[in-house]
């Protein structure tokens, strides 16, 4: 059997660990050829040594000389800093997987498109802030995005089979969060700890409050605007609290094909990885029996108000989507920090998006500009807030 490369960006976050346990049970089939991390060192170099990369990356620059001496007995490659994470995507391989969390992820995936390599996407950020120029780059140099979101997976495996032209909706299952029975009252008063305790999925810090606020699902319905053109209006978002439906496609012919199975990132992780094959994982299998029932409930976008300011930014287009993204970033950090409540994390978005209405981006350093932009302003709210 040959062995196919992978390239792994972001080696230590959630989504890199469950691909590397993945590899690991089936180490003939794979080489990892590139690890990167944005600053631990330390498990970087533990990882480079179990898996003997081509180069290992760390995105901290003044982190170079550690890394250097951590590994310097190896004949690994080292290098650091936001260029070098750029050409370590250009390297030769079969499969990228993205997922560095946040815009720093954006110029490395946009640039192994760029080379015609197949991207597994995790950095649901990068495609949000950029979606029509990362589709245009990967229709023009034949590359293949692979979603590796749970919902957009599913989106991808129910549509397996189908024609994008025969389908009527596309439903997006959302769990609801930690606070979805939660009033607005109370919600004011929520702590990062509260936000970050998510019912289902075990996620990083940033996730896990942008699932509290739904400002997740509202990315993804961006992300589903991008991937899967079927028109903004035929994408809906379902509370589902279980998990288990991770979304839905309905055709023309109103048949609908749901993706359902244990909540475990593993699982649209292995698809992606064996894509257009399947691979054994270790995952749970699905009990429905123990299960026994299956809610559903529309979203409320009253007291979870980032569903409709993502559809708005998408349907406005331009430059809109990179503001949003940019402003959410600070806002979820001043929150995780203390400095803002938790409801002040959409208000300082929607305050980011109001101020201004830049030009839509043509370029990556146009969406640099617009990032770093709506960054500064944002910034300037959660000082207003923490000042009041």
């Amino acid at each position: 059997m040959t062995q196919r490369r992978l390239s792994l960006f972001g080696a230590t976050g959630s989504v890199g660990q469950s691909t590397l346990d993945l590899v690991r049970r089936d180490g003939a089939a794979w080489r990892v050829t590139v690890l990167t991390a944005n600053s631990d060192v330390a498990e970087l170099a533990r990882l480079a040594r179990e898996f003997r990369p081509d180069v290992a990356v760390i995105a901290d620059a003044a982190r170079f000389g550690e890394l250097r001496d951590a590994l310097a007995d190896t004949d690994i490659d080292v290098a650091a800093g936001a260029e070098a994470l750029v050409e370590a995507a250009q390297r030769p391989t079969d499969l990228v997987m993205a997922a560095i969390v946040g815009t720093a992820g954006l110029a490395p995936t946009m640039a192994a498109l760029a080379a015609g390599y197949d991207v597994a996407l995790a950095n649901k950020e990068a495609l949000v802030s950029a979606g029509e120029l990362m589709t245009a780059v990967a229709r023009t140099s034949g590359a293949t995005i692979l979603p590796v979101d749970s919902e957009h997976n599913a989106i991808f495996q129910c549509l397996a089979g189908g024609k994008i032209d025969q389908v009527r909706r596309i439903i997006l299952t959302a769990s609801g969060g930690p606070f979805r029975t939660m009033s607005a009252a109370d919600m004011a008063a929520v702590t990062p700890a509260q936000a970050v305790a998510h019912p289902n999925w075990s996620m990083g810090a940033k996730i896990s409050v942008d699932s509290a606020t739904m400002m997740n699902k509202g990315l993804e319905l961006i992300e589903a605007h991008h991937l899967f053109p079927v028109g903004l209006d035929r994408i809906e978002i379902l509370v589902h609290p279980q998990s288990v439906i991770h979304s839905l496609v309905e055709y023309i012919d109103c048949s609908t094909l749901a993706q359902l199975g244990s909540p475990d990132m593993r699982i649209p992780i292995a698809s992606a990885l064996a894509w257009p094959q399947r691979m054994a994982t270790p995952c749970a299998p699905l009990d429905l029996a123990s299960i026994a029932r299956l809610d559903f409930e529309a979203p409320d976008e009253v007291r979870f108000p980032a569903t409709a300011l993502c559809r708005a930014a998408i349907a406005a287009g331009g430059a809109r989507p990179a503001q949003l993204n940019a402003a959410n970033e600070v806002a979820v950090a001043a929150f995780l920090a203390g400095r803002i409540a938790f409801p002040a994390i959409v208000d300082t978005v929607r305050r980011v998006i109001d101020a201004d209405a830049p030009a839509a981006p043509s370029s990556l350093q146009d969406i640099f500009s617009v990032d770093a932009a709506s960054r500064a302003a944002a910034q300037r709210f959660v000082d207003q807030y923490e000042h009041a």
